[in-house]
């Protein structure tokens, strides 16, 4: 079963033009409200250029790929790292390099890192996954 993912396999996934709107939805999906996320003079009179994305959003946005690639059903772990800021107007790529493949008596282990950078090519979020595919 291992031959549906070989280490070195790399999944990729855009989401293009994250907006403030993006940043209040998710404000009401999780419960964080805070202003800084949302309220321009807040941000800037806490020093921001700008509002930017939750940490938690931008991670939410890299699971989309975990999903995609993996299913939920069968994810075991999914870890991520918050690096830098998201600002509204980015373009986000989701990329996720499989790095292991065992089988497993379950199905397939495998294990994953991924990255989210903007289309400036910083780095936003850093992460893994493992799942039994």
């Amino acid at each position: 079963m291992t031959g549906e993912f070989a280490v070195g396999d790399t999944f990729e996934r855009v989401s293009e033009d994250v907006s403030r709107e993006d940043f209040v939805r998710y404000a009401g999906a999780s419960g964080d409200f805070n202003p800084i996320h949302y309220d321009e003079p807040h941000a800037q009179e806490a020093g921001y250029p700008s509002v930017f994305g939750q940490g938690m959003f931008t991670a939410g946005v890299a699971s989309a790929l975990v999903r995609e690639t993996f299913g939920l059903a069968g994810l075991r772990e999914y870890d991520t790292r918050f690096v830098a800021q998201v600002w509204p107007g980015d373009t986000l790529t989701t990329t996720l390099e499989i790095t292991a493949v065992e089988d497993v008596e379950t199905g397939t282990r495998v294990e994953a890192d991924l990255a989210v950078t903007t289309d400036g090519g910083e780095r936003v979020v850093e992460g893994r996954a493992v799942a039994v595919v």
